[in-house]
This record gives C-alpha cells, sequence and structure tokens, in this order.
C-alpha cells in the first residue's frame, strides 16, 4: 500500500493523485542497519512504511530498550520530538531494507492551516499512536512475556522471521533464553 492509499483509506476519500495531497509526499530509501532517526536529532519528518522493518529504541541506565517495532502500512516517527521540535530521546532504525514515504514537518504545519482534511488526517493518526502506546503500555503492566509473545505472533508473524530473535527478546523485556523456552512451548 502507498501513503496515497493510506490517506484515502483513513478519510474515506477518493484522492487520484499525489498532487491532490495537501502536502508533498517523498520516496525515500534505507538500507538494513541505517539509522532513520538518532538520539538527539529534531525529528523533522514523519514516515510511511511501504515496505521493511523499524526498530525504536531508547537509551536507559544501562542498556537501550526497544520501545516499538514498525511494519509496513504504519506511520511512525520521533513523535514527542516532531510535535515540540526538541532533540529526540529515540532512534529509529532500519531492521532490513525499507521504502518509505515522508511528510516534512514544514509541509504538514503549512497544510495544516489551510486543509480540514491534512487536520483531520493528523488528529486520527495522532489518536490511533496513543491508543497503541496505551495498550502497550497496559500489555506490558498486565500480560506476561508468553502473553505478549503470543499476541505479537499472532498479529505480525509474517514479520517475525526478519527481527533478530535477540531483539524480539529485548522488546518483551526479557532475556533471549527465556524467549527461546517460550517459542519452544508454543511450538509442541
Amino acid at each position: 500500500m502507498l501513503f496515497l492509499d493510506f490517506y484515502n483509506s483513513v478519510l474515506n476519500i477518493s484522492l487520484a493523485s499525489y498532487d491532490d495531497l495537501p502536502y508533498p509526499v517523498k520516496k525515500v530509501s534505507f538500507k538494513k542497519g541505517d539509522v532513520v532517526t538518532t538520539y538527539g536529532q529534531i525529528e523533522r519528518n514523519v514516515y510511511f512504511m511501504n515496505h521493511g522493518i523499524v526498530e525504536m529504541t531508547i537509551k536507559s541506565y544501562m542498556s537501550e530498550k526497544i520501545i516499538d517495532f514498525f511494519f509496513e502500512t504504519e506511520m511512525f516517527c520521533g513523535l514527542t520530538s516532531f510535535l515540540t521540535q526538541l532533540p529526540t530521546d529515540v532512534q529509529i532504525t532500519a531492521l532490513m531494507d525499507c521504502e518509505m514515504e515522508i511528510v516534512q514537518y514544514d509541509d504538514l504545519m503549512n497544510a495544516y492551516n489551510v486543509s480540514l482534511d491534512a487536520n483531520k488526517f493528523g488528529r486520527i493518526i495522532t489518536e490511533h499512536g496513543y491508543i497503541r502506546k496505551s495498550n502497550r503500555e497496559k500489555e506490558l503492566l498486565t500480560k506476561t512475556a508468553e502473553e505478549r509473545y503470543g499476541e505479537m505472533f499472532r498479529t505480525r508473524s509474517r514479520y517475525i522471521s526478519n527481527i533478530p530473535v535477540n531483539k524480539i527478546a529485548k522488546y518483551l523485556g526479557i532475556h533471549p533464553e527465556s524467549l527461546s523456552r517460550i517459542r519452544n512451548k508454543m511450538n509442541s
């Protein structure tokens, strides 16, 4: 799915071409291992994933934690930095070769001033981002690592093989050996 299709589906409209969008959209590519957004950078883009997977990490006292993974047809960015235009405390890294489309901050802010559709789309996407983060927080507080992995496997099984086991374990907040036990239990 391309960003234009996603935009149309979110707003339930039928724009015919990218020229009809309230802001310009640019295609970009990243190779596996490329940093999309680095710690301390001011986030100037919001990304739509056409193909690939990225991880979002944050530095902890003694290590780096994986906050989330983003997959095809999802939008992402260092949102706090994007909204405040202050340096980000997260890093976004490509876990495989990625093709994305971006909307730049200034273009989005200009569109907000003149387009009701741009405002509605931005509100809906921000709401979805809040719900996603709220659900992740609830899962961390109420579900076991095995339950969280089971949910990840049910909803993202086609992507899991592209994510290294140690990264999935880090995302779940467990050791890779514990994840191996969970996977063995699920496969038996």
